[in-house]
């Protein structure tokens, strides 16, 4: 897992790179640093696609729920329904544990949308980050029908 930590740091500058350019805060250096900093190996979860690595997600206990943090998925593998089939994955684990999950999305990012279709709710915001919870068993809501 250390040889790929690199690899993840690259990944998630990758990732973030637009939305923090957006918020003007991408440096450089700092995003894969920041991912160095509060890496856990015995958290993390990579995921592999034909011996690629294509994504990773940890799932890390803190005060009393589960942090979802470092959830990345290579760009050429988004929008296939990857990211759903894994939350869903993570999501069911944390239900069976009776777990509350709670993680922290950039501010205009698109993930903030796969996260409310899995239940996850806005706690708090600021002009950077969107903090969202979702309580064990929580669906997302459906549109109501006219």
């Amino acid at each position: 897992m250390t040889a790929d930590i690199e690899v993840i740091a690259e990944l998630r500058a990758t990732v973030l790179r637009a939305d923090l350019e957006r918020l003007g805060r991408y440096d450089e250096q700092r995003v894969r640093q920041r991912l160095r900093d509060s890496f856990s190996p015995q958290h993390t979860s990579i995921i592999m696609i034909d011996r690629e690595l294509v994504g990773c997600v940890t799932i890390r206990p803190a005060d009393g729920l589960q942090w979802l943090e470092h959830f990345y998925l290579a760009p050429h593998r988004q929008g296939q329904g990857l990211g759903s089939a894994v939350l869903r994955t993570v999501l069911d684990g944390t239900d069976a544990q009776g777990m509350t999950v709670g993680l922290n999305v950039l501010q205009g990012s698109a993930a903030r949308r796969l996260y409310e279709r899995h239940g996850f709710v806005v706690e708090a915001q600021d002009p950077i980050d969107v903090f969202m919870m979702r309580p064990p068993g929580a669906m997302a809501s459906t549109p109501a029908k006219a």
